[in-house]
């Protein structure tokens, strides 16, 4: 594909040149664009899905299992490859904490993460394989507030060139009184994000595009435009439109689902462990394929899956799906696993320029309660 992408390059720079000479024909590298050549944008990416890490797993063991992943991913020729949420260590959130030090084990420190010694080696990794990485952790930032962040790390650039704080924390502060309970207490150790949904352009994945020069900007012709979520994020679609009105083409989205927690979630009646996490991976996919649909964008989420310390099954179902909600790539066990594909950005444009123009259809004037409103307000009873 990058051969076939540098020869419609060679057409696009040499071709009206050379028809000019020979018939002494007016010839515009412009006509050339909109009638005879549209140019792939086409990129290989990847989710990581990564097995069971435990509370007793050890940093260097997770690590060592996330640069395989990233090198298993390299031989299949990805450019981008997604890790999970809070990826370095287990979902230490579903458990009450007491002591400090261990807390502390959990968070990354300081706001050099491809330089920290946890973590060092995986960008290292990323940077001499050439592969961009997205990868989900638990921060704890300088004035000592802890965030459920990810970042993207450009291998070309040599250096993280975004950041997400998880938006939407789902849970409680205080654990259940059934001592059985899975508890979610991100509220408890995280503060909801505070630089909202913010995209951005990822530099020197797809070949040719258009850079910030003067004259006139196509859209769809730059460089990928991506944003991030994680987890809970994905099921909002507030954040989904917040990225759609900027244009985004790729969503990731990091995640660690439990398959059974009867406490936090699920149906009125009763449902068995097994029914509980085929409802989970639905709901999973069906935000993803959604709000993928409805914002004409590729996604791609990486779960943590599998059974951790004997109790917490989380869900798999990583995947890959296109501007027209079709899962194109699944993870098909919950184990450490490569989900891959080779999509092409140009498939988001059938939907920003048609169905989902938002610039012809959207009608903001009547969307006032999503902005103004957060709690439920019932219209009077009758």
């Amino acid at each position: 594909m990058v051969r076939c992408q540098h020869f419609l390059l060679y057409l696009y720079l040499y071709l009206p040149a050379f028809v000019c000479f020979q018939t002494n024909w007016s010839f515009s590298r412009a006509n050339l664009s909109a009638n005879l050549l549209i140019m792939p944008r086409t990129v290989k990416i990847a989710a990581a899905q990564m097995g069971p890490v435990h509370r007793d797993s050890t940093r260097q063991d997770t690590l060592s299992r996330m640069i395989k992943l990233l090198q298993s991913a390299s031989t299949r020729g990805a450019q981008l490859v997604l890790f999970p949420e809070t990826a370095f260590t287990t979902f230490f959130p579903r458990h009450l904490i007491s002591a400090q030090e261990e807390l502390d084990s959990f968070f990354e420190h300081g706001d050099d993460l491809a330089g920290s010694p946890n973590t060092k080696p995986l960008f290292d990794e990323a940077k001499k394989l050439g592969i961009d990485i997205s990868v989900g952790f638990a921060e704890r930032a300088a004035d000592g507030k802890g965030y459920n962040t990810s970042v993207y790390y450009s291998a070309s650039q040599g250096k993280v060139i975004a950041k997400y704080r998880k938006v939407h924390l789902p849970g409680t502060k205080e654990p259940f009184e059934n001592p059985d309970a899975v508890n979610q207490l991100e509220k408890r150790y995280f503060e909801p994000g505070n630089l909202g949904f913010k995209a951005f352009r990822a530099p020197d994945l797809v070949l040719g595009a258009q850079k910030k020069v003067a004259g006139s900007v196509q859209p769809g012709k730059g460089d990928p435009i991506m944003g991030m979520m994680i987890c809970n994020d994905r099921r909002w679609a507030e954040g989904w439109r917040c990225y759609g009105l900027q244009g985004v083409e790729v969503v990731l989205c990091g995640y660690n689902t439990a398959g059974f927690a009867p406490d936090l979630w699920g149906t009125r009646t009763p449902m068995t462990q097994e029914q509980a996490e085929e409802d989970a991976v639905f709901h999973h996919k069906l935000v993803m394929q959604g709000n993928s649909y409805m914002n004409s964008c590729f996604s791609v989420s990486a779960a943590k899956a599998g059974l951790e310390d004997g109790k917490y099954d989380l869900i798999g179902g990583s995947c890959i799906t296109s501007p027209e909600g079709h899962v194109v790539a699944e993870a098909q066990t919950k184990d450490d696993e490569v989900v891959f594909a080779e999509i092409d950005l140009e498939d988001c444009r059938q939907g920003k320029e048609k169905t989902f123009d938002f610039d012809r259809h959207r009608r903001i004037d009547q969307y006032s309660p999503i902005a103004l409103q957060t709690g439920v307000i019932e219209p009077e009873l009758l």
